[in-house]
């Protein structure tokens, strides 16, 4: 007999009153809200001890979910023949221009099609002591953002990169296109960043929430959005998403928070963020290199957009 995977949570105050699917759809690491759904008409979920009959039922602060999840083999990630923009290539470091809707790790219900797939067969394999579901990946890009990520080729590059994010040893820089008209030249962010108390698939500025600093300057300023380069200090998740939005200026097209206000759309379907550079020190050499991506056409056209309505208005 297959050997459950067993979890237990507690719902706190901000989780109450959330759907029993939801709430555990939310939590990554269980799975997702059909698989959820599946569980529940098995009896493999209980509320406070009882097993849930709906899965829509409204949950209440501190209740105890346990789930009784059917354990899955790790899934074998196949090499996939997928183009790949590269920017630099040698010995250590692969430096691609990751486009907006490329997801980069492979998740269950998005096993291909991923940029680690397209890694697996440009790199001919997995090297003994790489995570073989993310190998050679030290840091990542939301699906919907564009531009420079890196990956190292072998083990001994990727522990030296691994380093220099955990040290904030590498300088990364972004372009980003908000809503409203930013006042100040320049700024810093520095606004803790947790999970959200009932939108568990978002992050928010909270107490209690961990360290995190953006400085951001101004770069053309139009009628109704601002251009702004962005430099995060820290890594957190979401975190020039969120630290924007947070001071009134989500990201143009950003649905998660914010940049689908009322305004007049642009012509750009995703979040109007680009990873434009990043300056590292060489792992092999110890010099100082730079990388820089350029802007995709989508991101261009909204620029593009923006400067005719500020032309027409003159």
């Amino acid at each position: 007999m297959t050997q459950a995977r067993r979890f237990e949570f507690t719902v706190t105050e901000g989780e109450a009153r959330m759907r029993l699917d939801l709430y555990l759809a939310a939590h990554k690491r269980v799975a997702t809200r059909s698989q959820v759904q599946r569980w529940i008409e098995a009896g493999r979920v209980k509320v406070d001890g009882v097993p849930a009959r709906r899965s829509g039922a409204a949950l209440r602060a501190g209740q105890c979910v346990e789930v009784a999840a059917p354990s899955e083999a790790p899934r074998r990630v196949e090499a996939e023949d997928i183009p790949l923009d590269i920017l630099h290539e040698d010995p250590e470091l692969l430096v691609i221009n990751k486009p907006a809707g490329l997801v980069v790790h492979p998740a269950p219900g998005n096993w291909s099609g991923t940029l680690v797939n397209a890694i697996l067969h440009k790199l001919g394999g997995v090297e003994a002591g790489f995570d073989e579901q993310r190998p050679g990946i030290v840091h990542r890009l939301d699906k919907d953002t564009s531009g420079v990520l890196l990956i190292a080729r072998d083990v001994a590059t990727h522990g030296r990169l691994a380093a220099m994010f955990q040290k904030r040893q590498v300088a990364k820089q972004y372009l980003a296109l908000v809503w409203g008209r930013v006042r100040h030249a320049r700024g810093i962010i520095r606004q803790p960043i947790g999970r959200h108390p009932t939108e568990r698939k978002r992050m928010t500025v909270r107490t209690g929430g961990r360290e995190a600093l953006t400085r951001y300057e101004v770069v053309e300023r139009f009628k109704r959005a601002t251009l702004v380069r962005a430099y995060p200090e820290t890594g957190r998740t979401h975190q020039i998403r969120v630290h924007l939005a947070s001071i009134g200026h989500p990201i143009v097209a950003d649905a998660a928070y914010g940049g689908r206000r009322r305004e007049r759309p642009l012509p750009i379907e995703r979040q109007a963020l680009h990873a434009e550079a990043i300056e590292i020190e060489h792992p092999d050499s110890g010099a100082r290199v730079r990388f820089t991506a350029p802007l995709p056409d989508d991101f261009r056209g909204a620029l593009a957009a923006l400067r005719a309505e500020s032309e027409s208005a003159a």
